[in-house]
């Protein structure tokens, strides 16, 4: 189809519709996909910061609790001090990490909300099988 439209000369110009719409569909294609794409990075940063996780143990022969600094920059969480925690989150905030000290290795998952976060662990911690909860506060 195609819409006609009078120049100043009197000529008229001929504009395919199709064409309008499609450029008009691409256009706010981009602009939404750009849109998606900048809302993914703020979400990917929502929880940066230093978290200050502790573990309180629920079953097994180990320390009642210990205490780690956890790093989160985008999607990757990494130690902020002592022993080697590597691990990814979310964007939603469900967060998965492995802990290693020394022999001992532990794993944990949760989920992170604002400037908290909870969830439950395992792990084999200097040779006894123990498993429990953390809790995590936002620096």
């Amino acid at each position: 189809m195609t819409c006609s439209v009078s120049s100043p000369s009197g000529r008229f110009v001929g504009i395919a519709r199709t064409g309008l719409v499609a450029a008009a569909a691409l256009g706010l294609g981009l602009v939404a996909a750009a849109g998606d794409a900048e809302a993914a990075k703020r979400r990917a940063g929502q929880f940066d910061g230093i978290w200050n996780v502790v573990f309180a143990t629920r079953a097994g022969n180990c320390s009642p609790t210990y205490n780690a600094p956890f790093a989160v920059q985008g999607r990757r969480v990494s130690s902020a001090g002592g022993g080697k925690v590597t691990g990814g989150i979310t964007g939603g905030g469900n967060v998965a990490v492995k802990i290693s000290v020394g022999a001992s290795v532990a794993r944990g998952r949760g989920r992170l909300s604002g400037n908290s976060g909870s969830g439950i662990w395992s792990g084999l911690i200097q040779g006894d099988r123990c498993r429990g909860v953390w809790q995590a506060t936002r620096s």
